[in-house]
């Protein structure tokens, strides 16, 4: 029953969000971003508040196991925080993306309003494929964990800016269904012409996405399962984190340049979460430690980015 009042409460989220406020094609700007970026932070750490209650008292049978109410409430902030952090890579290749297809800016909160709806659906069977996974067999903690450390260094190594997308395995399968008009990059998807159905650029760029994002999942959903391994906690934390994906990615689409440093973080955290997977059935870190570990890291990148840039910026100012 939770998991239904749960996805019944996204469903709702999401009508709002697409059929009411966003209901015309427009360009987002930074003010709309930004304030809709603080809406689903401030119902993302409502939810958590109200996670604390649920697990309290055992409401559906949610928590059998009798955990912290403050543990779990713990793990499902570092959960989102982990998830968050993790987008902003997504964020940079989506930028990749739609500068790859050339789509308009005014196009591109529908395409992924529908690429986030499909990565629920995605990422919901992962999470519970991964939960049932983990609790039949042991050892795959270790191979999670190698998973986590080698995204790490992949991380570290591998560029975005010389992919060729229209080789993307999922548009070689789409064009064998319908051909693909490249030249019509507006809010349609399908379109009829001379009595011949054909996908438009921005259902390619949307098929391109969602393939995407769930190569991303396969890093970010083992680094949350690292913190804990209830199935409610990390589908919550999870969805929350990319309901905002959106919104953030037009805040910050224009401004990854300025926190170049933001990634070292990402390769501390994911080193951790995947260290932490592989002790787990030998020594389980405190909740908190994870949460401060993250936040920590994520600070010293964003702070050493904003530093640097402003170096930067009095070089620029004071050439020699």
């Amino acid at each position: 029953m939770i998991w239904i009042l749960f996805i019944l409460l996204i469903i709702v989220l999401l009508f709002l969000d697409l059929g009411v406020f966003h209901k015309n094609a427009h360009t987002v700007s930074m003010k709309e971003s930004l304030i809709w970026t603080m809406i689903w932070i401030i119902a993302a750490l409502l939810f958590g508040v109200g996670l604390f209650y649920i697990y309290k008292f055992n409401w559906f049978n949610i928590n059998p196991g009798n955990n912290l109410p403050g543990d779990s409430m713990l793990s499902y902030f570092t959960g989102y925080i982990i998830e968050k952090s993790l987008s902003l890579d997504n964020i940079f290749v989506i930028a990749m993306i739609f500068s790859y297809f050339k789509i308009e800016s005014k196009y591109q909160h529908n395409i992924l309003f529908w690429g986030i709806l499909g990565a629920i659906i995605f990422r919901g069977i992962m999470i519970l494929l991964g939960v049932s996974f983990i609790e039949k067999f042991h050892w795959s903690t270790y191979v999670l964990g190698a998973i986590l450390i080698f995204s790490a260094i992949q991380m570290m190594t591998t560029r975005h800016d010389n992919v060729d997308y229209y080789k993307n395995p999922m548009l070689r399968i789409l064009s064998k269904i319908y051909p693909i008009k490249w030249e019509n990059r507006s809010s349609k998807y399908f379109i009829k012409e001379n009595g011949k159905i054909y996908f438009t650029a921005s259902f390619a760029t949307l098929v391109v996405i969602e393939f995407t994002d769930i190569l991303f999942a396969v890093d970010s959903i083992p680094a949350i399962l690292a913190v804990t391994t209830d199935s409610f906690i990390v589908f919550t934390s999870n969805i929350f984190a990319i309901l905002g994906l959106r919104n953030l990615y037009f805040f910050l689409a224009n401004m990854m340049d300025r926190f170049k440093y933001v990634k070292y973080s990402l390769v501390f955290i994911l080193i951790f979460v995947g260290i932490k997977m592989i002790l787990v059935n030998h020594f389980k870190f405190p909740p908190y430690v994870s949460l401060i570990f993250i936040l920590g890291a994520l600070s010293i990148g964003i702070l050493t980015s904003l530093m640097s840039g402003k170096e930067d910026s009095v070089k620029m100012d004071n050439p020699v």
